[in-house]
């Protein structure tokens, strides 16, 4: 990467490869016509922050070059100078899925980063939960009222009892009734909320608030011994207060149980951590994405877990993932999920076009293809162990593909029940999402967003762009600072406000 840094009124921009025939504006406040530019050059018109420089002329359907990949062709000529915006982009097509090379890429191994542990809370099954929640999952969205003013309750009478309980958290969805229950894609819901109940962070002591009539079976969702003893059936109750009475006495004995764990030092093998970027721009792949990369690598030699995610935004850059799989099933699993939400897509008349979303585009990405390309600095240069279908828990160490749609709270839902403690966050555009089971720890693509979002943004990467830190000094800090919040001596901004999301079900099946 190369960051021409001269004047103050010289045109700021970086060039990730030498093969790159456009570049990205860092001015905060974009340049003006006629700024200095490339070799002597001047810029033909005003080009806002993070928005693409034309380094030469391009000619009509001249392929344009950025992280030395294709991310398009010109539609009309472009003169060198000249502002690439989206229109002048055409998208091209996606790579084909049955040629790709897999488990080509012998990567040098890296030794071990040995001595690094978290300060976390070991369940009866040997898993370790960053958090001490008691978790409420339902069975139907139709006990949601019930369960809300249950929760508020045990909150202000119950949880003051019990110090070592950090929370009690309802897990509330749209499922359960009205829908196709034995639908093959039905699978994905179901082995979500199933997964969801086994979260490490509740301890082993979840409780199910069911209906009583719903097509989904409150006992599906529990792997307890006695399941009835976690299991609460409205329609058993007299009542509305004997309704709260009897889901209070029952949290009342789990926060009991709860209330006796207490941190003990844990290896890094046993945590997992989520990867996610939303409200994206063009700054993600230069920045953030790959500060996180750098963290994920360490993470990983350390012997953690680490999922990457979002379909939508790893399939224009599949071809540069396959050669990093451990071996020819991992890659075509890998395939196989993006084969699958191709279909899933055409199904719904719809296609990658549609991402990404009018924010990115403001943020300086012109199409899907360019957001993939940054979007996968993610997951670092680890080999890819395993990848696992919508909602599946991991079980492997290492770098896990984990399949999800884009969707920050649908991807944040199936990466919880997929197992992670803790999920980072990087975001250009800037949002205050969050997570009640999980912390998230936001990663600034930009200064002007840390500066705008101080008491949101836990890691500011946009120093990177100025010259002001290096990628691996910002992915040290972030990988120390995921083992200070696992361990709960540091807060995210998130935590800090008590700034949560909806969980948001991936329900591909018919509603009936």
């Amino acid at each position: 990467m190369s960051l021409n840094n001269l004047k103050k009124e010289t045109t700021l921009y970086i060039r990730l490869n030498d093969k790159d025939n456009v570049a990205t504006i860092v001015n905060p406040r974009g340049v003006k016509e006629g700024a200095a530019f490339f070799n002597g050059s001047r810029i033909q018109e005003f080009i806002p922050e993070g928005h693409k420089v034309a380094l030469t002329d391009l000619d009509k359907d001249e392929a344009i070059v950025r992280y030395g990949e294709i991310i398009g062709y010109a539609a009309v000529s472009i003169k060198k100078g000249s502002w690439v915006k989206e229109t002048l982009v055409r998208l091209p097509s996606p790579p084909k899925l049955d040629d790709l090379p897999i488990a080509t890429r012998k990567l040098e191994e890296q030794p071990p980063l040995e001595g690094y542990t978290f300060e976390g809370y070991r369940n009866n099954n040997e898993s370790a939960g960053i958090k001490n929640i008691l978790g409420i999952t339902t069975s139907v969205q139709c006990v949601v009222g019930v369960l809300d003013y249950a929760v508020a309750k045990i909150k202000q009478e119950l949880l003051p009892k019990y110090s070592n309980v950090h929370d009690v958290v309802a897990l509330n969805h749209n499922y359960g009734c009205g829908v196709a229950i034995n639908a093959p894609e039905s699978e994905i819901p179901i082995r979500t909320l199933q997964n969801m109940s086994t979260h490490p962070n509740f301890g082993g002591e979840v409780m199910v608030v069911g209906l009583g009539c719903e097509k989904l079976l409150p006992d599906r969702l529990i792997q307890a011994d006695d399941k009835q003893l976690n299991i609460l059936s409205l329609q058993d109750q007299q009542g509305f207060t004997k309704m709260i009475d009897a889901i209070m006495k029952m949290a009342d004995q789990r926060l009991q149980k709860l209330n006796q764990r207490e941190r003990v030092t844990c290896p890094v093998s046993d945590l997992v951590v989520g990867l996610q970027c939303g409200g994206s721009d063009a700054f993600s792949g230069v920045t953030a994405n790959p500060a996180v990369g750098y963290a994920a690598d360490l993470l990983v030699r350390a012997g953690a877990t680490v999922m990457f995610s979002e379909v939508t935004e790893v399939r224009d850059a599949v071809h540069l993932l396959t050669p990093r799989a451990v071996n020819k099933e991992v890659g075509q699993a890998l395939i196989d999920e993006m084969k699958w939400y191709d279909t899933y897509l055409q199904k719904g008349m719809a296609d990658r076009s549609a991402n990404p979303s009018p924010g990115n585009k403001k943020g300086g990405l012109v199409n899907v293809v360019e957001k993939s390309l940054g979007s996968i600095a993610k997951s670092g240069s680890s080999l890819i162990t395993d990848v696992l279908a919508p909602g599946e828990k991991a079980t492997k160490k290492g770098l896990i593909f984990a399949a999800t749609p884009a969707s920050d709270f649908v991807c944040g839902t199936l990466q919880l029940a997929s197992g992670m403690h803790l999920q980072v966050f990087t975001t250009g555009r800037g949002t205050p999402y969050g997570l009640a089971v999980a912390p998230v720890i936001k990663v600034s693509t930009r200064n002007a967003l840390k500066n705008q979002w101080d008491d949101l943004i836990d890691v500011n990467a946009g120093r990177i762009a100025t010259g002001d830190a290096t990628i691996e000094e910002v992915g040290w800090e972030l990988f120390h600072f995921i083992l200070d919040v696992a361990s709960g001596r540091k807060q995210t901004w998130a935590e800090h406000w008590g700034i949560q999301n909806d969980l948001s079900l991936f329900n591909p099946a018919p509603i009936t």
